[in-house]
């Protein structure tokens, strides 16, 4: 029997409340489901409101939304245009069938149409299926620079200085 493909295409509103529950699938996977705060009605805002802040490519397989590529544009003071590509995930069913590939190679089609400087990512230093497969795009994965953040919670604790 012939196996059928997944669609890959850009998302749309009514995806979200499938790509949600994949997010919540990689958290656990990543051994953190209790830090996924975010809300189906944040992610409508956020990416169909009237100012969307990020892009979102899906695989569709039956209906049904198997996996995605979200990324966003941000920017190099060095280099200028920038894509960001947040997450690729894939559930854990559909998982070494070519789908994080096609949507990996989506994200570079956006940042080759936006002729960006560069498109840039991370990715945990215990993941080594996902380390082999940027390596497979002869990635450069720079080990030289640390992450910051400040939390929801302490950037509305912040008091001006």
């Amino acid at each position: 029997m012939e196996k059928v493909l997944a669609t890959i295409r850009s998302g749309r509103k009514d995806d979200l409340p499938q790509v949600l529950e994949l997010i919540k699938e990689l958290a656990l996977y990543e051994k953190a489901p209790e830090q996924v705060t975010l809300t189906l009605k944040e992610l409508e805002e956020d990416g169909f409101g009237p100012d969307p802040i990020y892009g979102l490519f899906v695989a569709e397989l039956s209906g049904r939304i198997v996996g995605i590529s979200l990324y966003y544009e941000k920017y190099s003071t060095w280099q200028g245009r920038c894509i960001f590509l947040e997450d690729i995930i894939v559930t854990e069913s559909e998982r070494g069938n070519g789908l994080g590939h096609r949507l990996f190679q989506a994200v570079i089609s956006v940042a080759k149409q936006r002729n960006a400087a560069r498109m840039e990512w991370q990715v945990l230093d215990w993941n080594g299926p996902a380390i082999n497969f940027y390596k497979k795009y002869n990635a450069n994965l720079d080990g030289e620079w640390l992450n910051g953040k400040l939390t929801r919670q302490q950037i509305q604790d912040f008091k001006t200085l």
